[in-house]
């Protein structure tokens, strides 16, 4: 066997088959030969009882010398406990962000979110995540191209952060199906774009407002009965709107004055409802064959949208959203004098820290009778 030169190389002719030339110094290193003439650097070695042949590079692109370093640095990987030739093949047949997002979806989100957050969750993969990182391998995803991904969204700040969630969790479920390595999620560090925490409070004269809004429309006839109904239990209960427009009359029970949700944000809930509620509700038009507290227009269906009905009541009152209203219901707790852990008890919140936005409002009462008093007191000083 000759030592492999350019000189020994460049002599060797094609054959009628294709056959192999070794190197006299490094075994396992030679030369493949196909009948076109074609002539490639190869490393031939054993990982456990298993043969393994890798190709090291065409001899018309690398030198004798390139590929014979090539060789070694194999060869001592294998003396190492590795197989080169198996980890390439894995890197090659590797699953893609695409294939990876497409088990994400059938294994995690459409078992185990609730479907407005599956909805959300897969607008993210198509519009953002996937043209962007669909094509990269998954073991090869790493820190910088995920960083790169948020910063390229750092115009739209909140949609960046969303995304960033949902590739957490799409990199640690790969991490349990055995896809990457343990603690290799590419999200690690990564900072999220800071989040202004909106939080609109009506005053009284904007709920006067629409309390007359309200009542016009009632009584001009021009809008849905059912849609003013959604818009004053909202008002009244500070339900969420997703679980006012899927109300069911069988989630009432007007005796212990309650609605029985079986979904929501959080799970099974009850909502304790007040005696104005209680009243729209009694008062509320039934349909017969249609199960909905708020009906549509479509037969034995519900109202499917409140946000144009709701634009046309909230007309002249700026920057009002329906879930303002939730928050609305908040701070009127607390300005009469309920404690955090009783409103969070009426909006249905299961973690302390989500009701305790509300902890600076409470200061509110307190300031007043601060007032109170120290102005009787200045008088009395004279």
């Amino acid at each position: 066997m000759p030592k492999l030169t350019k000189r020994t190389v460049d002599a060797i002719e094609p054959q009628a088959t294709e056959f192999f030339i070794w190197d006299e110094s490094i075994p396992g290193f030679g030369l493949r030969v196909m009948p076109s003439g074609r002539k490639s650097f190869v490393v031939q070695y054993r990982a456990g009882r298993r043969p393994r042949r890798m190709s090291l590079g065409p001899s018309t692109v690398l030198t004798c010398d390139q590929a014979r370093a090539r060789a070694i640095t194999i060869i001592a990987a294998v003396k190492n406990g590795e197989d080169p030739a198996a980890d390439r093949a894995a890197k090659r047949n590797a699953a893609t962000v695409s294939d990876l997002a497409e088990r994400f979806d059938k294994e995690h989100i459409a078992v185990r979110l609730k479907p407005s957050t599956a909805n959300e969750y897969r607008c993210n993969l198509r519009r953002f995540i996937l043209p962007a990182l669909g094509r990269l391998a998954v073991p090869e995803i790493n820190r910088a191209d995920v960083a790169k991904f948020h910063h390229d969204l750092r115009h739209i700040p909140y949609q960046a952060n969303r995304c960033l969630e949902v590739i957490s969790k799409m990199f640690v479920l790969a991490e349990m199906w055995r896809l990457r390595p343990d603690g290799s999620n590419p999200r690690k560090h990564i900072r999220k774009y800071p989040e202004e925490k909106r939080e609109r409070f009506l005053s009284a004269a904007e709920l006067r407002r629409i309390g007359e809004v309200l009542r016009e429309m009632e009584s001009e006839r021009v809008e849905l009965s059912s849609a003013i109904l959604a818009a004053r239990l909202l008002i009244l209960t500070g339900c969420r709107l997703g679980e006012i427009m899927a109300l069911k009359w069988d989630c009432i029970d007007f005796q212990e004055r309650v609605l029985r949700l079986p979904d929501s944000k959080t799970g099974k809930k009850i909502v304790h409802l007040g005696a104005p509620a209680v009243e729209y509700l009694w008062d509320a038009q039934r349909i017969d064959g249609n199960p909905w507290i708020i009906p549509g227009t479509l037969t034995g269906k519900p109202l499917s949208d409140l946000q144009p009905f709701w634009q046309r009541v909230r007309a002249g009152i700026k920057d009002v959203r329906i879930h303002d209203l939730r928050h609305n219901f908040a701070s009127t707790a607390v300005a009469s004098g309920q404690g955090l852990p009783m409103i969070g008890k009426l909006l249905g919140h299961t973690q302390v820290q989500t009701t305790a936005r509300y902890a600076h409002l409470a200061a509110d009462p307190v300031r007043n009778a601060a007032d109170i008093v120290a102005t009787s007191l200045r008088e009395a000083l004279g």
